[in-house]
């Protein structure tokens, strides 16, 4: 796992070469993607789960950034402010001694630039990047 230093160096090196290290590119939050995640469905909502992994991370708060990690994912959150408009940007990156990689970029603006829909959004890429990296473990066991 990553110590502090190693977590903002690393952070340095992804918000100075975004668009080449993003490699799916910035994703917007608006209403298209909100339904083409179902996180617009109540019945699919993502509940709050006490025993749910993603819910523990230690916390780095600065001027300019929140930074959380655990043994899994580094999520920094990033608020701006680009063209007088306030936007949020939130990277997620795996925490693996062998594999530190960006996975994630995404923006919130305008009024999915709450933390209800960053929150939102940001568990359903770490839920599902979970289930991604247990289906490649059980590729590789078989394999």
């Amino acid at each position: 796992m990553l110590n502090p230093a190693e977590i903002e160096t690393l952070y340095t090196q992804y918000i100075a070469n975004l668009g080449e290290v993003a490699h799916d590119g910035v994703i917007n939050v608006d209403l298209n993607l909100l339904y083409d995640l179902k996180l617009l469905d109540s019945a699919n909502q993502i509940k709050d789960d006490p025993e749910d992994l993603t819910q523990y991370f230690h916390v780095i708060e600065n001027n300019e950034k929140v930074t959380l990690f655990n043994e899994q994912f580094v999520v920094w959150i990033v608020p701006k402010t680009e063209q007088e408009i306030p936007v949020t940007y939130v990277l997620i990156a795996l925490n693996a001694e062998d594999k530190n990689s960006l996975e994630i970029v995404f923006t919130t603006s305008g009024v999915y630039n709450t933390p209800k829909y960053v929150l939102k959004v940001l568990q359903y890429y770490l839920l599902d990047m979970l289930e991604t990296e247990a289906t490649l473990t059980a590729i590789e066991k078989n394999q």
